[in-house]
C-alpha cells in the first residue's frame, strides 16, 4: 500500500479493509472483557453508525473528548470522530479534575466520551458548568445517573448492518486529525494540533522497521501505553497499516499475564517500562550460579560484541547457539513466546538495559520523537540495532543540527502548532523547522541524544551537564527506586532519593556506598557528593510523575527546594 498517495487516515484503514479477505476475522480484542472482539467489518460498520450519531451534534472542526483507558471502543471513536469532520482530544484517564478542568476550557469539546462511571466522576462537577458541552456518551452504563445527562453506547454496537462509505469524506492530508495534549513536565499542557498527513508519515516509518517481521505472517500487536499517549495513538494506525490483530492489555500490573494470552509479535512502551523489567529479571539472574551463571555472563558478552559489530569466533558462535537454546528461548516463552520486538520511545533508553534486553533475546529498539512531530523522528532497525542511539530519521522528515547541537526537524510529521497558542508555536516553529530543545549528533547516519536544553545544568566552571543520565544511573541500582538531581551553577551535584520499598531500613553508611559505586561510572564533574532520602514515592496521584511516567522536574525540584539547598 503506497501510504504517500492516501488522502486521510479513514481511508487508510478502508484500503487496508479491502484488503481483508476475510472481513469476518478479528481485528480488535480487550483482555480485559472476556469476548469482546470487533472484527474488521464490525469495526468498519460501527465507525460509520457511530459518525451519523456524533454528525447530529457537531459541525466540521469541533472537538470530541475521549476520556477512557484502552480499549476497542476507543479506536472506534477515534475514528468516527474524524469521520464527523471533528478533531479527536484524547484525555488521560490519570488525570485529576483541575487537570481535565484546564483542558476543557483550552479545547472547549462539543462532545465527551467516558468509558465508565469512574471516568465519568471525574468531571461531572466540570460538566454543569461548561454550557458549550452538548453531548456526554459513555461506553458503558452509568450506574445512578440520569438517563438525560448522557446516552449509553454499551447496546450501540449491534445490529451493524448499515449502509455508508468510510471514504465519503472531503479530508485531506493537512488537515487536523487530533489535539495531543503534552505532558506538562514544564507547566500547564499545551494542546499539540497534529494533521492526517503528519500521522500517515509516521506509518510509513513504521512500516519499513516492521518489514522484516510482517513479511511472514500476520502479527499480534499488544497495546499497553496509553492511546492518549501521541505514541500509541500513531501505534494504532501503524496497526491498521500492517493489518496486525490489536490486543487491549488490561492493566501494566497484568502485562506478564497478557503477554502469555495474546502472544505479542511487537509491543511499544516507555523506558520506565524496560527498566522495571531489567530490574525483575536482573534480580532472578543474581539468584543463580554454576553453570547457570556462567550462560548468563557469556550471553552478556557475546550480545556487546555482537552490537560492536565484532565478529564472533567458531566457539563463540557454538556457545551462541547453545545460549539460545538454555536461556533466551526460556525467557522469551515467559512474554507468550512469540515476541519479535520491543520499541521504545517517550524518553533515554538506559545503555545496559538496552544490551541486556538485546541479549536475553528481547530485541529492543530505541527510537525519539516528540507529541510535536506525530510523534517519531527516528528508530534504531531491526537488522542493524546501535544501543546508545535513536535509530534513522524517518524517510518524509529532514532533520539537522544547529550551531549549538539542537536537533532541528521539518516535514509533513510536524504539528500544525499548538491549539489556541500562537506565541508557543512561534518559539518552537520557524521557517517551517521545530526547535526540538533535544540536543545530539549524527554517528554514520544514527541520531544520537547527548543532552535536553531546557533541563542541562551548568556549573560555575561553564560545563554542560544532563541530570537524566545520572538518575538513569542512580536508579539502575537495586537499591535506588527514584532519583532528582539538583546542581545548577553549584559548586557540586546533589540528590534527592527514593529507596525500593525493602530497602527503606538500610543505614546511611550503606546508601552512600552505592552511591559511591555509581560514582565510579560518572566523570568527577557528575558525581553526587550529598544526598537526603524522601518516603513517598513520586506518582502520578500525586502529581509529580506525568501520565507517561516521566518526572516533574520543575514541580519536585520546588517541593523540595529547602532540602536541597540545605546540602549545601
Amino acid at each position: 500500500m503506497n501510504l504517500s498517495k492516501i488522502n486521510n487516515l479513514l481511508e487508510l484503514f478502508h484500503n487496508q479493509y479491502i484488503l481483508e479477505k476475510n472481513k469476518k476475522e478479528i481485528l480488535l480484542s480487550s483482555l480485559g472483557v472476556k469476548n469482546k472482539n470487533f472484527s474488521w467489518q464490525d469495526t468498519y460498520y460501527s465507525i460509520i453508525k457511530l459518525s451519523k450519531e456524533i454528525n447530529k451534534y457537531v459541525n466540521k472542526g469541533d472537538r470530541c473528548l475521549i476520556i477512557s483507558e484502552n480499549r476497542p471502543e476507543w479506536f472506534i471513536t477515534d475514528l468516527s470522530i474524524m469521520l464527523s469532520g471533528s478533531i479527536t482530544v484524547p484525555a488521560y484517564t490519570t488525570y485529576i479534575e483541575r487537570d481535565y478542568e484546564y483542558i476543557i476550557d483550552d479545547c472547549k469539546p462539543s462532545l465527551i466520551f467516558v468509558s465508565n462511571l469512574e471516568q465519568f466522576n471525574k468531571i461531572k462537577n466540570i460538566l454543569k458548568k461548561k454550557h458549550f458541552i452538548k453531548k456526554l456518551f459513555s461506553f458503558e452504563n452509568l450506574d445512578k445517573v440520569n438517563e438525560n445527562e448522557y446516552q449509553n453506547l454499551s447496546h450501540f454496537f449491534t445490529n451493524l448492518k448499515i449502509e455508508g462509505n468510510i471514504l465519503n469524506t472531503k479530508i485531506v492530508r493537512g488537515d487536523p486529525a487530533c489535539i495531543i495534549y503534552t505532558s506538562g513536565t514544564q507547566g500547564n499542557p499545551k494542546g499539540v494540533i497534529l494533521s492526517h498527513g503528519g500521522i500517515l508519515n509516521n506509518c510509513e516509518g513504521g512500516i519499513e522497521i516492521l518489514k522484516p517481521i510482517t513479511l511472514k505472517k500476520k502479527i499480534n500487536f499488544l497495546t499497553w501505553l496509553p492511546l492518549s499517549h501521541s505514541y500509541e495513538h500513531t501505534v494504532q494506525f501503524v496497526q491498521i497499516s500492517v493489518g496486525a490483530r490489536i490486543f487491549y492489555a488490561e492493566s501494566i500490573e497484568k502485562l506478564i499475564k497478557n503477554m502469555n494470552e495474546c502472544n505479542p509479535d511487537v509491543m511499544t512502551a516507555v523506558p520506565r517500562f524496560y527498566q522495571n523489567l531489567y530490574q525483575k529479571i536482573n534480580a532472578n539472574f543474581n539468584k543463580t550460579s554454576g553453570i547457570k551463571r556462567f550462560f548468563i555472563e557469556k550471553m552478556l558478552f557475546l550480545e556487546k560484541k555482537k552490537l560492536n559489530k565484532t565478529p564472533l569466533d567458531f566457539f563463540e558462535k557454538i556457545q551462541d547457539f547453545l545460549v539460545d537454546i538454555i536461556v533466551r528461548k526460556k525467557i522469551k516463552k515467559q512474554f507468550g513466546g512469540s515476541l519479535k520486538a520491543f520499541v521504545s520511545g517517550g524518553g533515554a533508553l538506559d545503555k545496559e538495559i538496552g544490551i541486556f534486553l538485546n541479549a536475553i533475546g528481547l530485541p529492543t529498539l530505541q527510537g525519539y520523537g516528540l507529541t510535536e512531530t506525530s510523534p517519531v523522528v527516528s528508530c534504531n532497525p531491526l537488522h542493524d540495532i546501535r544501543i546508545e542511539t535513536v535509530g534513522i530519521p524517518f524517510r518524509g522528515n529532514k532533520v539537522m543540527l544547529a550551531e549549538d547541537g539542537e536537533i532541528l526537524v521539518k516535514g509533513e510529521n510536524v504539528m500544525i502548532g499548538y491549539w489556541n497558542n500562537k506565541s508557543e508555536t512561534d518559539k518552537v516553529l520557524k521557517d517551517g523547522w521545530l526547535y526540538t530543545g533535544d540536543i545530539g549528533r549524527f554517528e554514520n547516519n544514527y541520531l544520537k541524544i547527548t543532552d535536553r536544553k531546557k533541563d542541562i545544568l551548568i556549573t560555575p566552571g561553564g560545563d554542560n551537564i544532563s541530570p537524566v543520565k545520572i538518575e538513569n544511573e542512580l536508579i539502575n541500582s537495586e537499591i535506588i527506586h527514584q532519583a532528582v538531581v539538583y546542581g545548577d551553577n553549584k559548586p557540586y551535584l546533589v540528590a534527592l532519593l527514593i529507596l525500593e520499598e525493602q530497602k527503606y531500613n538500610l543505614s546511611e553508611a550503606d546508601i552512600k556506598k552505592e552511591i559511591e559505586k555509581k560514582n565510579k561510572n560518572l566523570s568527577k564533574i557528575e558525581q553526587i557528593k550529598k544526598f537526603f532520602i524522601v518516603k513517598d514515592k513520586f506518582s502520578i496521584e500525586n502529581g509529580m510523575l506525568t501520565p507517561t511516567l516521566k518526572l516533574k522536574r520543575f514541580k519536585i525540584v520546588n517541593k523540595f527546594k529547602n532540602n536541597f539547598e540545605d546540602l549545601y
